[in-house]
């Protein structure tokens, strides 16, 4: 990989996230998505020596940094080097306390988009790849040029909002015929050339929303985000909490509709004299509308300008 890349990190709605889990001690906590292990570390710190924390990430460079941060509480902390659409068969697996919350920080961590090598930015120069785990055989290169126009055009708009979607996947395809694209910084300069000079001249980068698509069906980011809550609130000890910040209305919408389902009741038709389905509510949503960051993070932190915060308690 060439010289070491340097990690550095700042967690995302910190305060907000740590109050929101309600840590007591006593039970388990996860971080489906260790990352820099901010979050991690302030969790950890809470804990006593016989709870424990789980910490995922696919992301072998992120575990191994995330092992130094942690280092003054690896007595409490199991590292897990897996998807976090895991957690159902870990924690059905491993005798652990009790799970009193789970905290998920969606998207790509700083990490991976401040590593050139690592292919997920248009601001760095690199290989095509953005995978999370580099064990993955699916990675950018394969989607860019092997995927046909329609699948292109269909994930470019459903999964970037992105709509130039028809335009840039033609225009991939017609570069592709003369030699693959092989390189970042050609995809973006090809995705420049495309989008109109009048939809270039406010808003993001115009290649932010294509290159957000193309990670999202690479590390398939989108499809373990319903089954990992409903994983947690099955698990979970009552009073116990999940923590979800999402980057994207892609991410939240995915995570507000699951927590209804979970918090909803009865779900027999209305002219029904009585229930026969028999569901009840699994979790009372706490957070009516997202928790967004406050004007001082976002001084401090930019990124975290779209982060939205959900907080959901078992009952």
């Amino acid at each position: 990989m060439g010289e070491k890349t340097v990690f550095s990190h700042t967690s995302v709605l910190l305060n907000e996230c740590i109050d929101g889990l309600n840590i007591r001690k006593g039970y388990t906590y996860v971080d489906c998505t260790t990352g820099g292990g901010g979050h991690s570390y302030e969790i950890a710190k809470r804990l006593g020596r016989e709870d424990r924390l789980l910490c995922f990430d696919r992301d072998k460079d992120a575990i191994a940094a995330a092992k130094e941060r942690l280092s003054p509480f690896l007595d409490r902390i199991v590292f897990i080097n897996e998807n976090y659409s895991e957690l159902d068969s870990v924690l059905t697996q491993t005798k652990l306390p009790p799970l009193g919350g789970v905290l998920m920080d969606l998207g790509c961590s700083s990490f991976q988009f401040d590593a050139p090598e690592r292919g997920f930015s248009y601001m760095h120069d690199a290989r095509l790849d953005m995978r999370m785990s580099q064990d993955a055989v699916l990675d950018a290169y394969e989607v860019v040029n092997h995927y046909s126009e329609s699948d292109l055009r269909r994930i470019i708009y459903d999964y970037g909002e992105e709509r130039f979607a028809g335009k840039i996947a033609a225009a991939i395809l017609r570069r592709r015929a003369d030699a693959p694209i092989t390189t970042t910084t050609e995809l973006s300069d090809l995705i420049c050339g495309v989008i109109p000079k009048s939809a270039r001249a406010d808003g993001p980068h115009p290649a932010k929303r294509t290159f957000q698509a193309i990670r999202i069906e690479v590390n398939g980011e989108l499809d373990a985000i319903t089954p990992t809550i409903n994983a947690a609130a099955r698990h979970m000890a009552p009073t116990g909490r999940i923590v979800i910040i999402s980057f994207h209305s892609l991410e939240d919408r995915i995570v507000k509709q699951a927590y209804a389902n979970l918090a909803a009741g009865c779900e027999c038709p209305r002219d029904f004299p009585v229930c026969v389905c028999n569901k009840k509510p699994t979790i009372e949503i706490l957070t009516k509308k997202p928790i967004l960051p406050s004007a001082e993070e976002l001084e401090v932190n930019p990124r975290a300008r779209s982060a939205k915060l959900r907080i959901s308690e078992k009952i």
